[in-house]
């Protein structure tokens, strides 16, 4: 420990060195006028060096006050770089920074999420394009001028994943509100207002003319997992997701019950979705077996569902601009011009066509009639003909048969 202690001019005007002011305080010059402070304490036998900072922000007077604080806490046995780097969390914890806010929103809602969100689709706008530049930012700091600098850059070119991440903002700033916190709950509003319209319109996913779809169809041809899971797909109108997720326990004789979590906007909802299969629905299942690995239908060879892209992939390197989520229009289009019952068109696609006093009387899924119809489609894709038989009812034929008119 040097004898002598320092002064103000001594830290001014010492040239590069070392110079002690006792205690275990040290000066550190790099040169004439920049140099740094070090603390040097023993715990538990143990010599630590601790970073006090530089002269230029620190001075003599605060340096040995910061030096006397830690020298106590050496004093009682705990490590004080340790515990300064614990106070630091702290501090941070308590500035409620977005991302924990974030998270916290997030674990909160996941529970009525399809999946609970582990696909990402609802955390990804905000972690990708929100936390990395306000993540480390108090929440009662965040306005609409940061909002409005974060998202400017893909507002535009960008809209829909744009207007996606203001929404889940939206959310976050209602939830820490909800905890507490000072937030400003108009900001996203605001922002919104600053950034402007944002000029683009809402695009239906292109989809093959249902006239063409046997053509494609007789293309998917090798046999392939994504061959397979695609002609799937097709004859089933089903989403990606509940064919790259079906199981085969999913499945009894020639009926497949998709649970409700894996159907878009049936999360928390009692009732799972039937799906009449055709025979070829269920020769195609055959024909995966070889192909399937834990229980999946149609697999990647790695064991797991495939993902999200390798349908569309496949329909990408054909250069074509429809997607396999379009099939589904194709099939609507196609029980609208073959005569189908509107409300029936909608059930074989899984969509909501009743109020909620409606559908509490409506208990049957009209698996009859909607079998009819998809093995109407499924012939008529497979054929290229359309060949309707007289087992197609209508509604109205369906319910004059089951009360015992006809």
């Amino acid at each position: 420990m040097a004898r002598e202690k320092l002064s103000a001019v001594h830290v001014r005007q010492s040239p590069a060195g070392k110079y002690g002011d006792g205690g275990g305080l040290w000066l550190l010059k790099s040169s004439k006028d920049t140099g740094s402070w070090m603390l040097r304490v023993a715990v538990h036998g143990r010599l630590r060096h601790m970073g006090l900072g530089s002269i230029a922000d620190v001075s003599l007077a605060d340096a040995r006050l910061s030096a006397a604080k830690w020298r106590s806490v050496a004093r009682d046995g705990r490590d004080p770089i340790r515990e300064r780097e614990r106070h630091r969390r702290d501090a941070a914890r308590n500035l409620h920074l977005l991302e924990d806010v974030a998270k916290d929103a997030f674990e909160a809602r996941k529970a009525g999420l399809r999946g609970e969100g582990k696909a990402g689709r609802w955390y990804g706008p905000l972690e990708n394009h929100v936390l990395p530049k306000l993540g480390k930012t108090p929440v009662a700091d965040i306005d609409q001028i940061a909002i409005r600098d974060t998202l400017r850059p893909i507002w535009k070119e960008k809209a829909s994943t744009a207007e996606k991440a203001i929404q889940r903002l939206n959310i976050v700033m209602k939830h820490a509100a909800a905890l507490g916190y000072a937030v400003d709950l108009q900001a996203c509003a605001k922002a919104q207002a600053l950034l402007g319209a944002q000029g683009h319109e809402v695009q239906n996913i292109p989809s093959v003319p249902w006239q063409d779809v046997p053509a494609f169809y007789a293309s998917l041809s090798d046999g392939s997992a994504t061959h397979l899971a695609l002609r799937f797909l097709i004859l089933s109108g089903l989403r990606s997701a509940p064919v790259r997720l079906a199981r085969r326990d999913h499945i009894v004789d020639d009926v497949m019950t998709v649970p409700a979590e894996l159907m878009k906007g049936q999360k928390g909802k009692a009732n799972d979705f039937r799906v009449p299969l055709s025979p070829e629905v269920l020769a195609i299942i055959e024909e995966a077996k070889p192909q399937s690995r834990n229980g999946l239908i149609f697999s990647s060879p790695r064991g797991v569902a495939m993902s999200d892209m390798t349908l569309s992939r496949l329909m990408q390197r054909r250069e074509m601009k429809a997607r396999p989520h379009g099939f589904r229009s194709s099939l609507r289009i196609f029980l609208a011009e073959k005569g189908c019952p509107r409300d029936i068109a909608e059930m074989i696609l899984a969509h909501s066509v009743m109020g909620k006093v409606e559908a509490s009387y409506m208990r049957s899924d009209l698996l009859d009639i909607r079998r009819g119809w998809m093995d109407r489609w499924s012939r008529f894709v497979t054929t290229g003909k359309d060949e309707a038989k007289a087992d197609v009812p209508t509604t109205g034929e369906l319910i004059e048969m089951r009360a015992g008119v006809r």
